[in-house]
């Protein structure tokens, strides 16, 4: 236990943020860099290294959060990493990115303040770079077997990097034209720095993993002949179906979805363009949808320069505590605030868009709404609150319904689907065809970054176990397991 007392003599303090003013002017993380480094040793000495951890259980990876806690309490930071690696690929992506159902299952979290873990994470990870703690682990021998993976997104880039440490020789297709999927260009610079996945990438290289970018499957490159080419396939192409909002005036210019409007600003910071071609510049912006890409969405309204940013959300405002029905070790719906939401902008609760309303060149000018409220279960609208808000710029963030259809893999491949349209698969990851095993946002449905990397190293152990009969490549989770998540 790193200090009996810790939870005692210290309270719960996080990371300090740049000042807004200062942060709107650049596209660099919201944090003070170094600043947790400070702090961290006695916030990992709140850690009460229980006796039943449940932290491991909220954390689909099964992290040791205990060990490496009490390893940063000591400074020991070499051992730290050690034990953080030892069940997360990249702690560095899901210590900035991941909503860290780890720290509600915490038992301090019961009566007291949870213990920062994302917090410690990222400091370990990130004083084990800077300390040359992180180096490639290319295998002893090579197994002369080979899988592609398709798509290089967490859950993707997770299985390619544990089946090249097993000896198979791997090679990751991504179809756009940089490798890390919604790493690259679903996650605004200000959330995570690509720094961070680039060397994550070189480490990869290193190690032997090989990249493709610029190939889809089952467009650019037939499933059946990948399939043909490789002795085993992972297929981690994500849900990218985005919901839609088949209402009056979709079709008007200026309404995109949050992954046509999130990769273009990603791409200005990479240098492809000077300005995005879809700016906030001036504008009164709309995003619709209350989670986690809608407010990616509001904070990079902010830094384009936006006229004003309101973002509505269909269901009522979650309350600051947690409900009966969520209890602790349970993962909460709570009331969150941003990065992005301490910025500016307004957030509207309970409202629902009934059409949008454009000027005569065919560009949308306004977003009409009306109050909503649930009645016997089912969501109606109130009488008397239709309104309209000026909008210029709306981006739709109502989450994901599945994988790609239109493709062509699920058909090429001959896959089957499981009741929620999500590519089906049996306990070893594996769909029902031979040697094509399915990971992350394409088999589970859309989820958590926490979720993908867990699913693509059980993924990875299924496919070895497919290629040689036995692995010795951890399985964190089972297809089914939903954990303590809600």
């Amino acid at each position: 236990m790193a200090d009996p007392k810790g939870f005692l003599n210290h309270g719960r303090e996080v990371a300090k943020s740049r000042p807004v003013d200062v942060r709107l002017k650049d596209w660099n993380e919201v944090y003070v860099p170094g600043s947790l480094l400070p702090i961290i040793s006695k916030q990992a000495s709140r850690c009460m290294d229980c006796g039943i951890p449940f932290c491991h259980n909220g954390c689909p990876l099964g992290n040791l959060i205990p060990e490496w806690n009490d390893y940063a309490y000591r400074e020991d930071w070499a051992a730290a990493s050690e034990r953080l690696h030892a069940t997360n690929n990249f702690p560095e992506f899901t210590g900035r990115l991941c909503p860290a159902p780890c720290e509600s299952a915490c038992v301090l979290g019961i009566n007291q303040p949870a213990v920062t873990i994302k917090n410690v994470e990222v400091s370990i990870i990130d004083k084990a770079w800077d300390g040359g703690d992180v180096a490639p682990q290319a295998p002893e021998r090579l197994s002369g077997k080979t899988v592609a993976v398709i798509g290089s997104g967490p859950a993707g880039l997770a299985a390619a990097q544990q089946l090249t440490r097993a000896g198979h020789t791997v090679a990751v297709y991504e179809r756009a034209d940089r490798i890390g999927g919604l790493l690259r260009y679903g996650i605004p610079e200000f959330k995570m720095e690509k720094r961070h996945i680039n060397r994550r990438i070189e480490q990869m290289r290193a190690e032997g993993t090989r990249f493709r970018t610029g190939i889809e499957i089952g467009r650019d490159l037939k499933a059946t002949d990948l399939k043909k080419r490789y002795d085993a396939v992972v297929i981690a192409a994500g849900a990218t179906t985005a919901r839609d909002l088949p209402v009056p005036g979709r079709e008007l210019k200026g309404v995109y979805q949050a992954m046509e409007y999130l990769p273009l600003a990603n791409k200005v910071q990479e240098g492809d363009y000077v300005t995005s071609p879809i700016s906030a510049e001036g504008k009164h912006v709309v995003v619709i949808g209350g989670g986690d890409t809608g407010a990616d969405c509001v904070g990079t309204a902010h830094r384009q320069g936006a006229a004003s940013v309101t973002q509505l959300e269909i269901m009522p405002r979650p309350g600051e505590d947690r409900a009966p029905h969520q209890p602790w070790p349970t993962f909460p719906m709570l009331y969150k605030v941003t990065s992005a939401h301490e910025e500016g902008g307004e957030r509207v609760y309970s409202v629902s868009t009934t059409h949008f309303e454009g000027d005569e060149d065919g560009n949308v000018q306004w977003l009409h709404l009306t109050e909503v409220e649930f009645i016997d279960g089912k969501l109606t609208s109130k009488p008397g609150t239709e309104r309209k808000i000026p909008a210029q710029l709306v981006t739709l963030a109502m989450g994901f319904t599945g994988t790609d259809r239109e493709n062509g893999v699920v058909e090429q491949f001959g896959l089957d689907l499981d009741e929620r349209g999500n590519i089906a698969r049996d306990a070893d990851f594996q769909t029902n065809v031979p040697g094509v095993f399915v990971a992350g946002d394409a088999g589970r449905g859309q989820s958590l970054i926490v979720w993908a990397i867990a699913e693509g190293r059980s993924a990875a152990r299924g496919c070895d176990r497919f290629l040689t009969g036995a692995s010795d490549l951890p399985a964190p989770i089972k297809p089914t397991d939903r954990s303590l998540m809600v």
